[in-house]
């Protein structure tokens, strides 16, 4: 393993790429310890972990309890981005721009940062709101309570969310992995130590129920590697055609891959961020804070549309991102047929039906992940770290980032990263469904 990860540091490219990631990390880490203008920290109300600004607060990385420049963290781009994603199904112009190739996605992206100002504007107002409405109950939170202050917060919290957005692009193009899903991912695991602190406090006499906790997790965790690497393969068989030099390749037999949980760790996250809304706009509007109320993590209410938005992402995000068409297309140019199944039109029906079944054991596998922890942390109070959602995202992120190294390492024929000398890429032994 030790001569593995020396393998990462013999990569000039690899190399500069996770300094440029850790490098990013600490900046976006460094900002959420500078307080907004004009704030008290130490007067600021607790945010309880069983409610929907701790979850909030969670994907910030504690950013929100701190109120610090980048207390709106990345949820307005992520939803930015649902409100796009949903555009490309239902507004022909955009259907078309998705169509387009690189241009069309760059002007999409375009309409996405736009999308996070707009988005980060209507949520810093009502973070002001809340602000300025908190500090009659807590004299001297807010130094001085006034238009200025609102405006100032504004526009420093819609400051701070581009520049989340800028340093996530910026991880995505010249680091490694998905710059905005490392964010959070860097959020929610600097919480973990605190979270075992405030267990063992917890059940610090209880060694039984510490045990059955950790087992818990290992279990979830076992489960999440599981199903992310678990996959469905559709043989595929290619004709003999000719190639350079009038040299023929004979028949030749491969598959193509299906995930079982295509979308990864989308779905809970933009099922999160749907949620989250009701929080804002209660800010604005006192009448609707009971609807709030109602919506707390371990409500019944919250987990069942919890588990609803989860399923619709999953199927959402694989038609998005999945096209069979257009897969059955490049198996046919290619001179490929999958056997019993008529090439064209025929085949991207029968990939579709086979991914949409498993894509239906993939979001039940999601949602089951996501939210059975939140029962066992309304029945035991488990601190909120170490619920579904979080570790879901820890897992597949981590999953992810690992797969992405080993690529770079694969393709300049070094061992795998997780792979032991002598033995093949254990990556590549994913389970199939």
């Amino acid at each position: 393993m030790i001569g593995n990860f020396s393998n990462v540091m013999r990569i000039p490219e690899l190399r500069k790429r996770l300094l440029f990631t850790t490098l990013m990390l600490g900046v976006y880490r460094l900002g959420i310890f500078i307080t907004l203008p004009g704030i008290d920290r130490t007067k600021m109300p607790s945010l309880g972990s069983g409610n929907l600004l701790g979850l909030f607060n969670l994907f910030s990385g504690g950013a929100l309890e701190r109120m610090s420049i980048f207390a709106l963290g990345v949820m307005p781009y992520i939803s930015a981005s649902i409100i796009l994603q949903l555009l490309t199904v239902v507004v022909p112009s955009v259907a078309q721009l998705n169509k387009e190739g690189e241009v069309g996605r760059n002007k999409i992206n375009q309409y996405t940062r736009y999308g996070t100002i707009a988005l980060s504007l209507i949520q810093g107002i009502g973070i002001s709101i809340w602000l300025i409405t908190q500090n009659d109950a807590r004299p001297g939170m807010v130094v001085y309570a006034n238009t200025t202050f609102a405006i100032i917060t504004v526009l420093t919290l819609t400051t701070g969310a581009v520049m989340l957005m800028w340093i996530g692009e910026q991880m995505t193009e010249r680091g490694v992995g998905n710059g905005i899903s490392l964010l959070i991912y860097a959020g929610i695991i600097v919480g973990i130590p605190a979270a075992i602190r405030d267990s063992w406090n917890i059940y610090g006499e209880k060694p039984v129920q510490i045990l059955v906790l950790v087992a818990f997790m290992v279990g979830v965790i076992a489960i999440i590697c599981y199903f992310e690497r678990a996959h469905r393969r559709i043989p595929v068989q290619y004709a003999k055609r000719v190639v350079g030099d009038n040299q023929v390749m004979g028949n030749q037999a491969s598959h193509l891959p299906l995930k079982v949980n295509t979308a990864g760790v989308i779905p809970p996250i933009f099922a999160s961020s749907v949620l989250m809304f009701p929080a804002t706009i209660s800010s604005w509007f006192p009448t609707l804070r009971p609807l709030t109320s109602f919506l707390q993590v371990d409500s019944v209410l919250y987990n069942v549309i919890y588990t609803v938005l989860i399923i619709f992402f999953c199927f959402f995000y694989t038609a998005v991102t999945f096209n069979p068409v257009d897969v059955a297309d490049n198996i046919k140019k290619f001179g490929g047929y999958i056997p019993g199944i008529r090439p064209g039109k025929k085949t991207a029906e029968y990939i579709d039906f086979v991914l949409s079944r498993i894509t239906f054991g993939g979001a039940l596998y999601v949602a089951i992940v996501c939210v059975l922890p939140n029962i066992m942390i309304a029945r035991y109070g488990v601190p909120f770290y170490f619920g579904g959602t979080s570790l879901l995202i820890v897992v597949g992120v981590a999953l992810d980032f690992v797969q992405q190294i080993e690529s770079y390492l694969i393709t300049r024929h070094y061992e795998g990263l997780t792979g032991p000398r002598g033995s093949k890429l254990k990556g590549r032994r994913s389970s199939v469904a």
